[in-house]
Order: C-alpha cells, then structure tokens, then sequence
C-alpha cells in the first residue's frame, strides 16, 4: 500500500520550497529525445551527457530499490524593479545571489531528515542537477511544470523561474498527476533567441536547444577560446542568458496570476550587485584569491576567472 504523500509534501513545502509533487520512478518519458538530442551533436563539448546515458536510462542506477521521486521548485525570480544596465555585462538571474546547488541540496536534506524521524527505514537520495538524471522528466510527471517550446519547464500559476530538485525514495508513495499545459501559438522564445539556438522538431512542441549557438552553453560550458563568430553570439553577456523566459508570457505578472514572475522569498537569493553586472576593470586585474572572495559561493564560480574574462574580451 503506497504511504501518503501529503505530509512529505508539506514538508517540502516547510522546508522553503515553493513547489512540491511526487510521482513514481518509471524510466524517464523522454529519454528517446535525449539520445536523439546527443546523436544529432547539439550537447556541444558537454561529453558527459554522452557518456551518462546509460545512468540516465533508470533512477534505480542512482538509487536501488527506487520506487517513488519527491520533485521540488524553488522560484528564483528577481523584482522587476531591478534592470540590468544598458550596456553592462549581463549575468542570467539565476546567478545573482548563492549558488542554487548549494541551497536546494540543503533544503532536501532537510526533507530527508524529516523522512528519517517519521518514516525510519526508507531511504532516499538528493539529487541537484549535477547526478546524471533527466530532472525535468520526473519533475513533469509530479506535476511541478510542463515542457515549454524553449524546453523550460513551465508551472503554469508561477511560471519557469524556478529550480528544480529531486528527493529519490525506495518506498512507494501516493502519486500526483503529471503537469499539463502548453504555449499554444506563442513562439516568442524561439523568435526573440538571438543566436537562434531553438530548434523545433517536427512533430514536437518542444525545441532542442543547439548548444553550439546557446549563450548559456558558450558562457558556462565551453572551454577554451572562442572564434569570432562565437563572440559575436554572446551579445554582452558574461554569464548564462535569460532571454527565451524574459519574453515568456507564462512569466509576466497577471491579475488572475499573481504568482507570475513574482520576487523570490529565499534569502539566499538576494541579488547581489557585483553578480548583476560584473565590472570588467576588476575582472581585468583581479587575481584568483579576489575573485573567489568577490563571487565565492555564486553560481559564478563554475566559469571561474579565466572563463569570465574571455567572456568580456578582456
């Protein structure tokens, strides 16, 4: 008999989340797409999403015994009171304030010690989008968001500002309803991508994203120098791209959808000013030891110095 899951929700939601749901842990729906994804060679120099897929075929190589996944969203959106400045380097949202693994995976281990005292002898696993899992698969089937055309997924009250995490469980869990939604007409994401990096597939309402052109991919992921097409994609941004969900209507404010592109509550999600613009004339002659104490614990630190620098043509 599956254990309700009402209150391992509520504690989730307890725990800070602001989305909650659970589904059971069947093979990802979507993992023909991945593999096609890979084969046609638009994961770019992210060989490790090649060499997964076999890890990513079943939770159960991450966790034996797997038979139910927790999936939680925590809103990342900053004030609209807060622009960037015209002609600064721009750094996505996502990466204004803490590092999100660092936040999410706290709050999971919170949820995982409540499992602990009320349900002694199920085991569990975190997983923050670093183990090789398709997040996204299982965060859809517990019903936090559907796939948008820009493969954001999309809650349909909130939005896609939103992380996503997984609590992996061996015990078997009332499940919630997959999400269901969908952007109809709009294209806007695909229309306003300044590299072109969203490739619709026939038959498919979702696009791939080509990492070759993405800015994220390039700004992040990439290694080495770039050519001069390259650069040229970047557009003045230093870190990630918000582009595709800045025009995503599903993120604008409404009346009847209050929740739309709403603040984050989180305090670890406090913008900071020198990770909304970073200033070139100190990237240009900061050493390592300044640059860690400048943007250690943001999501920054993943490009490192160098990569920010080649970033801005210093």
């Amino acid at each position: 008999m599956a254990l309700a899951s009402s209150d391992l929700k509520k504690a989730a939601l307890d725990a800070g989340f602001d989305l909650a749901g659970v589904c059971p842990a069947i093979d990802p729906p979507h993992f023909e797409a991945y593999l096609e994804w890979v084969s046609q060679g638009i994961h770019a120099g992210m060989d490790w999403m090649a060499r997964s897929q076999e890890a990513r075929r079943t939770v159960r190589n991450l966790l034996p015994g797997c038979k139910s996944v927790l999936a939680v969203g925590l809103n990342y959106a900053q004030s609209l009171e807060t622009e960037r400045v015209d002609g600064a380097p721009k750094v996505a949202k996502y990466a204004w304030g803490r590092d999100y693994h660092k936040v999410v995976r706290k709050k999971l281990r919170h949820v995982a010690r409540w499992l602990e005292r009320t349900h002694p002898g199920v085991g569990c696993r975190a997983c923050v989008d670093s183990a090789p899992i398709l997040e996204r698969d299982y965060a859809w089937l517990a019903g936090i968001g559907w796939y948008g055309k820009n493969s954001c997924l999309i809650n349909t009250q909130r939005g896609s500002w939103f992380f996503i995490g997984l609590l992996l469980l061996d015990a078997e869990f009332e499940q919630d309803l997959p999400a269901v939604g969908g952007c109809g007409i709009c294209s806007a994401c695909i229309e306003a991508c300044p590299t072109g990096a969203l490739v619709l597939r026939e038959g498919s309402p979702v696009a791939f994203v080509d990492s070759n052109r993405c800015i994220s991919y390039l700004t992040i992921e990439h290694r080495g120098d770039f050519s001069e097409e390259q650069f040229a994609m970047l557009n003045g941004w230093a870190f990630g791209c918000d582009v595709c969900q800045d025009v995503c209507p599903f993120n604008k404010p409404r009346p009847h959808q209050p929740l739309r592109g709403a603040p984050t509550k989180e305090p670890d999600f406090a913008l900071r000013p020198q990770n909304v613009s970073p200033d070139p004339s100190f990237l240009d002659s900061a050493t390592k030891e300044s640059f860690i104490a400048t943007y250690g614990g943001s999501a920054l630190m993943r490009a490192g110095l160098n990569r920010m620098k080649r970033n801005l043509g210093l």
